[in-house]
């Protein structure tokens, strides 16, 4: 589990971006062990990430094959502001519909009406929960 040291700025900085950033890059590995990287939703929880997933993309089946994920936030454009975590990531098939998760529905509210969705709507499509464990952290 991830260690964060928020009396730190970096620690705090951290956990404000992932309490308060819509999007985060998720990095799988695919069959042939390239990269993939895919921008994502998400909610943390203090300890680990929720995000969700439409069925049978390769983002859950790379998880299938490997577990071990990285993830990141952009940086500010100048070189600053990087977070990069790793860990491991899981199907969690105990984790309620997105529409039941009542912070992920207030911190996705206006991203369902950009597209268009409700949160019903989007937890039919997006019926996978995924778990996330970072591990470690890097970045300046």
């Amino acid at each position: 589990m991830l260690d964060l040291d928020l009396s730190t700025e970096f620690g705090a900085r951290v956990d404000r971006r992932l309490r308060e950033e819509r999007i985060i890059w998720l990095t799988t590995m695919g069959a042939d062990n390239t990269p993939q990287p895919s921008p994502v939703w998400f909610l943390w929880d203090g300890a680990q990430i929720l995000m969700y997933s439409q069925p049978d993309t390769p983002k859950i089946r790379n998880i299938a094959r490997n577990s071990r994920i990285a993830l990141n936030f952009d940086g500010d454009g100048r070189g600053g502001n990087i977070i990069v975590m790793t860990g491991t990531a899981r199907v969690d098939t105990g984790a309620p519909p997105a529409n039941q998760v009542a912070d992920y529905v207030t911190k996705y509210q206006e991203g369902f009406k950009r597209i268009q969705v409700t949160p019903d709507g989007f937890a039919q499509s997006y019926s996978v929960p995924i778990r996330i464990i970072p591990q470690r952290l890097r970045g300046h």
